[in-house]
């Protein structure tokens, strides 16, 4: 099992929202190291979704339940989406400031490469991002 960060614009499509509809088609990845990423994805890996703008924060877990495809929406076979589904809420959201403020991040992905959409997480960062958060609701 892989983990992953997902972020989304929260006035465009929020955790709440995901959590509505059970599972999306997560697409939009245009960035070429961020699609590499979704290439990667497998069936049952986990993904915290973060939101960005104003937010900054993460505010849920994703379950990852389908193998990466040809985004249907588009005639570009380099672009590729996964489905996901909506996992639980954490207890209590991280923001990017605690994570930056925090010197057990120092490599992590979300730090090094802010402008990334798709951020792989090692399975240390992941459970202590967890443990931050509390768990899911």
């Amino acid at each position: 099992m892989a983990y992953w960060l997902l972020k989304t614009e929260p006035e465009n499509y929020s955790y709440f929202d995901l959590e509505r509809d059970g599972s999306i088609v997560w697409d939009g990845v245009n960035n070429v190291l961020a699609l590499k990423h979704l290439r990667m994805m497998l069936l049952n890996d986990l993904a915290l979704i973060y939101h960005t703008g104003k937010e900054r924060q993460v505010m849920g877990v994703a379950e990852i339940v389908s193998q990466p495809y040809a985004d249907p929406a588009l005639n570009d076979h380099k672009r590729v989406v996964v489905d996901v589904r909506a996992v639980g809420r954490v207890n209590q959201p991280i923001t990017l400031t605690q994570i930056k403020q925090d010197s057990k991040f120092t490599d992590f992905d979300l730090l090094r490469l802010p402008r990334l959409s798709v951020v792989p997480i090692s399975e240390l960062y992941w459970q202590y991002l967890i443990e931050l958060t509390g768990g899911t609701k």
